[in-house]
Parts: structure tokens; C-alpha cells; sequence
């Protein structure tokens, strides 16, 4: 029985959920399968994925082919270099101790790239939340602004005889400090 490492679709419309699952490759993409290794939810950024990588790792010793999408997902999280350890344990190229410790090394490596990428996102989110704000308080002076130069238009537009009056006594005292 040719057995396939797989992404089984759930969720609903426009939000998809997979299970990771290893099925029969002749079963339905979502029907009948053999074991549920793991979650992937893609919703996320930066996506989730859970995975059993021991049972993953099994599969993969007993001959399950994974799919392009699973193999991606099995690589990001250490089944498949689980599973090339192993087999260098099988063929005595190193120890079980020395497997573990290569694993658990590039799990701390992975973990602290993932953490910095979250780093990142949230800083970048941070910043453009910030940039925002400033243009929002930006238009909103030039709003204020208008405003009160639209109101000191209408008051003058309203008040024309008043400046001219001004005008005039202001000619008037220049002349008479003239004649003065």
C-alpha cells in the first residue's frame, strides 16, 4: 500500500486549516486516512504548524512519500532531518547521542530565527501604526488650519465698510501728520 504524507483541507471558505496526515494515496484528499501527524494553519504570520516529528519520522522510515507542500513542512520543522540522522545511526556513521545533539542544535537555531522574524513583523507593525497616527495628527492641523482661514475670510468678507473705514482714518492721520 503506498502510503502518501499529505495536507488534509479544513476550515471553512477563505480560511483554510490543514491536518497533516499520512493516508493511503489512492484515499480522497480529504477522506480516509491513517494517522494525523500535525496542524498547519497558514492564517498566521508567520504560520502555525504543529507536528509529531517522531511519528512523522516513523512514516518516513517505513516508505511514506511526503507531497511537495508537506515535505516543506516536514523540513521547516526537523522531521526530515530527523529522519537523515536516523539513518546515519542505522549505518553506524554516528551515535544516538550524537544525533539528538545535531537535532536539538538546529531546533534552538530555527527557534531563534522564528523569534527574530516575529521580532520583526511586530516592530514593522509598530512602525507603520506610528506613521499613521502622524499623518492623521498632519491632516487634522491642516483641517483646523482651513477652518480658521475659511472663518477670518467670512468675518472680512462680512466687514468690508469696517477695513474700509480703517483704511480711511489711518489716510486721514497720515495726511494730517504730514501737513503737521
Amino acid at each position: 500500500m503506498p502510503v502518501k504524507i499529505r495536507l488534509q483541507r479544513h476550515g471553512k471558505k477563505g480560511k483554510p486549516f490543514y491536518w497533516v496526515v499520512a493516508a493511503d494515496s489512492r484515499s480522497k484528499r480529504d477522506g480516509k486516512f491513517l494517522e494525523k501527524l500535525g496542524t498547519y494553519n497558514p492564517n498566521t504570520n508567520p504560520a502555525t504548524i504543529e507536528l509529531n516529528v517522531e511519528s512523522a519520522a516513523q512514516w518516513l522510515h517505513n516508505g511514506a512519500q511526503p507531497t511537495d507542500t508537506a515535505r516543506a513542512i516536514l523540513s521547516y520543522k526537523g522531521a526530515l532531518l530527523k529522519h537523515h540522522l536516523d539513518g546515519g545511526v542505522r549505518k553506524g556513521a554516528l551515535t544516538q547521542d550524537q544525533a539528538d545533539e545535531k537535532l536539538a542544535k538546529w531546533l534552538e537555531e530555527k527557534a531563534g530565527k522564528v523569534d527574530a522574524k516575529k521580532g520583526n513583523l511586530s516592530d514593522a507593525k509598530a512602525d507603520a501604526k506610528a506613521k499613521a497616527l502622524e499623518a492623521e495628527k498632519k491632516v487634522n492641523e491642516d483641517r483646523i488650519a482651513a477652518a480658521k482661514q475659511a472663518e477670518a475670510d467670512a468675518i472680512a468678507a462680512a466687514n468690508p465698510v469696517a477695513e474700509e473705514a480703517t483704511e480711511e482714518t489711518a489716510s486721514e492721520e497720515n495726511t494730517e501728520e504730514t501737513q503737521a
